[in-house]
């Protein structure tokens, strides 16, 4: 799992609907009936999350390649 130091580029975004910084939250990722739990930057007040390109691509596509052969 990434740190606060990991992820000091994204925190420096803020969330578009309510202009505030991003924070790192925990977050349930829900996927073809499969949950998990994990941090990521997100929204303290509305709850949106940022999704960096890199691990969209990378670890999650991975993820959802093994989900769907199952």
């Amino acid at each position: 799992m990434k740190t606060e130091e990991d992820w000091s580029e994204e925190l420096t975004w803020r969330c578009a609907a309510c202009d505030r910084p991003l924070e790192i939250g925990r977050i349930t990722v829900t996927y073809m009936d499969n949950s998990f739990t994990t941090e990521m930057p997100r929204c303290a007040q509305c709850g949106q999350v940022l999704v960096p390109e890199a691990l969209a691509l990378g670890k999650m596509a991975e993820v959802e390649r093994i989900l769907e052969d199952k």
